[in-house]
């Protein structure tokens, strides 16, 4: 029987010790609550999120670990919004997820005005697929950036293994570009590419090589007065930080009781340092499932979590030991950059500009999902916060007078969840049919949250007015915020 055995971190708060057999089943050893050795199997057969939330949500039932938060009770939702609906089902069987991460232009092509839709696909043998429509209500497929078969040389391929993430269509200079990351075929590391259409509905062709590697997700482009165009993008570290801190706590268990005051978390960290050397061998989604809990517990005061970690940094006498908690602590801030495109898109010219990061309680470990839209000289910002696969994303907005900054950051999100649709994110901005900017975005139903679930399509209608920012519903607006009490300015930096 093929088995990987998993010992006990020695100087963890609670020793743990664990099994994988045939690699599909976790064995789990320790004390529960009461003080009592037992030992549990875990069929880890499907390997999906949702598997691996059950899985935890058994474990915590039986040793008093951390319940996933998607297996807690729901949190009351007393925030409103006029979601509008606008895809609440796939449109072909090919689309397999849904519309997460939408990215919505309007386009006047093909005799008349056309909304167009891309949208991601994770690890589909189609990606990203194109929708249209005229007026919002009534969609169509189109067809998808890339086929089956047709993805770009570069790129992995093959469920459970690529992820196609966050495309972005945009006419520029006379043709339509497509924005997009995916994991490297070498490594698996995500990378921004590019794909070229004469029209929005394609066929498209792609270099044979990224616009950018190293970890970089969620591009972007704005074009500044002087017609120059930036891909703004984001540095993945919040799929960085976990594994980071996961092996710290595996080497040096001793740092788990002063990070994580709750007996819960320290028993769910005691546990994962355990599985560390098996965990850190699955592929980067799958390695994401098994370590949501580890992060929910980070996340959960992450302010706390990043200030009880300086100030182990300021004790600490092993210098390999400094040396990891500051790669933690840097990890945790996501950064939001922008930098010049060279005239045909394909590279990046000049300096990086730093546009955003998170430092806001709401936002917890992330930012991304980035939209500028520009409206009588001011600039609005629209992005997404905390973890996408919880009713806890959101979306939130900052302003600035030029595109790339300096953005007053409003403290509290714009859109939240409701009763009726769970974790907004990921904005886009175009013009509605009634000639105002409309926001467009994904959310889950209620309680099918998680990677690979289905996320809809939604619009709300904006009102942009100076620093004044809201949702538009009929003659009220909801979720406003135009006081300059509640920005805070995030400065540009080189």
């Amino acid at each position: 029987m093929n088995e990987i055995r998993l010992a006990a971190v020695a100087d963890a708060p609670f020793r743990f010790e664990g099994a994988i057999t045939d690699g599909s089943t976790l064995v789990v050893m320790g004390r529960d609550a009461a003080g009592a050795r037992m030992m549990e199997e875990y069929s880890l057969g499907e390997r999906t999120h949702n598997a691996w939330l059950d899985v935890y949500a058994a474990l915590a039932a039986r040793f008093g670990t951390r319940v996933p938060r998607n297996r807690q009770p729901p949190e009351p939702a007393t925030f409103r919004a006029p979601f509008r609906p606008l895809l609440t089902e796939n449109l072909s069987p090919d689309v397999l997820h849904g519309y997460g991460d939408p990215a919505v232009i309007r386009a006047d092509e093909g005799g008349g005005t056309w909304y167009y839709l891309v949208a991601t696909s994770n690890d589909a043998p189609d990606a990203f697929p194109i929708a249209r429509s005229r007026d919002l209500a009534d969609w169509e497929m189109v067809g998808f950036v890339f086929p089956r078969g047709q993805k770009p040389a570069w790129a992995a391929d093959g469920e459970g293994v690529s992820d196609f993430w966050a495309p972005e269509m945009h006419r520029v200079g006379g043709e339509y570009r497509v924005y997009f990351a995916a994991r490297e075929r070498d490594g698996h590391d995500l990378a921004i590419g590019m794909a070229t259409s004469a029209s929005p509905g394609g066929p498209f062709e792609t270099p044979s090589e990224p616009v950018l590697r190293g970890g970089v997700i969620d591009p972007h482009v704005v074009v500044d007065d002087d017609g120059a165009a930036f891909l703004l993008w984001k540095d993945d570290t919040n799929g960085v930080w976990p594994g980071l801190l996961h092996q710290l706590l595996h080497e040096h268990g001793r740092l788990i009781a002063e990070l994580l005051p709750d007996e819960a978390d320290r028993r769910t960290a005691s546990l994962l340092a355990t599985l560390w050397p098996w965990v850190r061998t699955l592929e980067p989604m799958e390695r994401f499932f098994a370590q949501q809990v580890l992060v929910e517990a980070v996340t959960e005061r992450f302010s706390a979590v990043r200030n009880r970690l300086s100030a182990m940094l300021g004790r600490e006498a092993d210098p390999e030991v400094r040396q990891a908690i500051r790669a933690v602590l840097s990890a945790m801030r996501t950064p939001a950059w922008a930098q010049r495109l060279s005239e045909d898109g394909r590279r990046l010219e000049g300096e990086r500009t730093l546009v955003l990061q998170n430092d806001q309680p709401w936002e917890a470990h992330l930012i991304e999902g980035i939209w500028v839209t520009r409206r009588a000289g001011k600039h609005y910002l629209f992005y997404a916060g905390n973890d996408f696969s919880t009713a806890r994303y959101g979306i939130g907005v900052a302003v600035a007078d030029a595109p790339l900054g300096p953005y007053r950051k409003m403290a509290q999100p714009l859109l939240r969840s409701t009763a009726e649709w769970w974790g907004p994110g990921h904005p886009s901005v175009a013009q509605g049919p009634d000639g105002e900017p409309w926001l467009f975005l994904h959310a889950f139903f209620p309680g099918r949250t998680g990677y690979n679930e289905f996320r809809a399509l939604l619009a709300v209608p904006l009102v942009l007015d100076g620093e004044h920012v809201a949702v538009r519903a009929d003659d009220e607006s909801v979720a406003v915020y135009d006081d300059l009490a509640e920005m805070q300015t995030i400065g540009a930096a080189r």
